[in-house]
């Protein structure tokens, strides 16, 4: 396996939520759409702060940016090794760079609160356990503190099959 598939995007967006304008992560960080930050390349503040996109919107720069940075470094990590499905989803959202131990991933569970994401991409990798179900939470942002709040279950496996297929997005409109 060497390309993005929806499976893959579902499950990465499944443990990460979705915010649609910019907020500040549990580090003061400014982030948007599905845990993207500046360091991405991608301009995330001012551009998205106290300007909501689509939920199409978000959900394309994130596989944009999967498969123009985060995809190719990933398989440049792994070289020759062929990946199934799982490893690959599993190694994209680690971003990992070795094929080390099991154990190891754990190591990176900083805040503890990301010691369940990390579980997750253990058993995706490793055991090839899938967790998303074709839904992510949507967060609001509380504002003056610009931090996620009031999460919604939403279904995007239609959004991320009609972005797969290349068909047209609903636009983001400019504040």
């Amino acid at each position: 396996m060497r390309d993005l598939t929806p499976r893959i995007a579902l499950e990465l967006i499944a443990h990460e939520g979705v915010a649609r304008e910019a907020y500040r992560d549990s580090v003061g960080v400014w982030t948007w759409s599905v845990g993207i930050t500046q360091a991405s390349g991608h301009a995330v503040f001012p551009r998205y702060k106290d300007n909501p996109q689509p939920l199409e919107h978000c959900l394309a720069v994130f596989l944009w940016l999967l498969r123009t940075k985060y995809l190719s470094a990933v398989l440049a990590a792994f070289g020759a090794v062929e990946l199934t499905e799982p490893q690959l989803g599993a190694a994209l959202s680690f971003h990992w760079n070795t094929a080390g131990a099991r154990v190891a991933m754990l190591d990176w569970a900083r805040p503890p609160a990301l010691l369940p994401r990390r579980r997750r991409e253990q058993a995706l990798f490793f055991d090839g356990v899938w967790t998303a179900d074709g839904t992510a939470l949507v967060y609001d942002v509380a504002k003056p503190a610009y931090r996620p709040a009031g999460a919604n279950r939403v279904a995007i496996a239609p959004a991320i099959a009609r972005l797969f297929a290349g068909e047209p997005r609903e636009t983001a409109t400019p504040a």
